[in-house]
């Protein structure tokens, strides 16, 4: 089998509904232009990925990536995996693009096995829970409320993507402990807000409350700032979610001492053999890999991945409604067509709701 053509489609995508993010972050996007990522074979089969920066990776098909991928075998994934490394040298990827030819590979290999890719993959579960991921609500008495009915959805855990403000957000992040009970897990996202200093105040907040993990709450290019903050505070820290590196980044965080537990997904460690070389570095040391993100590809890595705990499912309404693929009992389960199986079995998660 040998590839034959590499396009994108692309495609006009609706504005999201309505919400935000914290101060300094742009919430709901408009109108988008998407794009569908399509790797063609001599044996006619296709494989896909998808993402909603189409005209950025129409762009960097046209320019690198046809030419190095046409005449390849597909099944040569690890080899390819390098080649995208190699012309990240001189392109420098969006982090998010850099993993999108392998996710259409690996596409590409189920449908040519018939198995879905977690099975590929090596399955290890077949149901995982999932935890509540909030959007940034007006006020605790709101996260409250939305708290509740999480509870009373099935949710197995909650995760704050509160306001950027260290002391609203250390106040708010008390209150729903105390609102909740001992017996709920909650998270917490910093979507690297603060500096060393309001972190440290934070996570002062959040290791007296009990909180599961501490994710994200400086930019991730200092290790050293992590490493300073995890010897400070007993919150375990979830680390190497957005730096750039993939693997190499996520080693650096562990030897340093700085993760209590690691991120790794598709979107942001180059695609899914780069997201299985994370859990495995993370297993290496007895910590866990926390899968990063909502959407049926990161489901296919909650299946194969034996030391991740939850699927992340977000909340972006008041009343909340839980996403197609948790099922009231609050679980994911796993995906059973072909390859990913975009817009099959049930999933919502396309090109429209893919987060980039």
């Amino acid at each position: 089998m040998r590839i034959t053509d590499v396009t994108v489609e692309l495609v006009d995508l609706p504005a999201q509904p309505d919400f935000r993010w914290r101060a300094g972050l742009p919430g709901a996007e408009g109108p988008a232009v998407g794009g569908i990522l399509r790797i063609r074979t001599d044996d006619g089969i296709c494989g896909e990925a998808h993402t909603r920066r189409g005209a950025i990776l129409a762009d960097l098909v046209d320019r690198r990536i046809r030419e190095d991928l046409v005449g390849r075998d597909p099944s040569h994934r690890e080899f390819l995996w390098h080649r995208l490394w190699e012309l990240d040298r001189i392109e420098e990827f969006p982090i998010y693009a850099l993993g999108l030819v392998d996710v259409a590979l690996w596409d590409l290999a189920g449908k040519a096995a018939g198995l879905p890719v977690h099975k590929l993959l090596g399955t290890y579960r077949e149901a995982m829970p999932a935890y509540a991921s909030t959007v940034t609500f007006a006020s605790t008495a709101e996260y409250l409320d939305v708290a509740d009915q999480c509870v009373e959805a099935g949710f197995a855990a909650i995760k704050l993507h509160a306001w950027g403000d260290v002391r609203a957000d250390a106040r708010l992040c008390q209150e729903l402990r105390d609102h909740v009970g001992d017996d709920v897990p909650l998270m917490y996202d910093g979507s690297a807000a603060f500096d060393l200093a309001d972190a440290l105040y934070l996570g002062e907040a959040l290791s007296e409350a009990g909180y599961t993990w501490y994710e994200e709450p400086m930019r991730e290019f200092s290790v050293t700032a992590y490493r300073r903050l995890a010897e400070r505070v007993a919150v375990p820290l979830l680390v190497a979610e957005t730096s750039d590196g993939a693997h190499m980044n996520a080693a650096d965080f562990i030897t340093s001492g700085a993760a209590g537990r690691v991120r790794t997904s598709a979107q942001y460690k180059a695609g899914i053999t780069g997201a299985m070389r994370v859990a495995h570095l993370a297993d290496s040391f007895l910590l866990r890999a926390e899968v990063h993100g909502a959407g049926i590809v990161n489901a296919h890595l909650c299946m194969a991945i034996s030391n991740a705990t939850y699927y992340e499912s977000f909340v972006y309404t008041n009343p909340v409604v839980r996403e197609p693929s948790v099922g009231p009992d609050g679980l994911l389960r796993a995906p059973t067509a072909p390859g990913i199986g975009y817009d099959q079995d049930g999933w919502s998660a396309g090109v429209a709701s893919a987060r980039v």
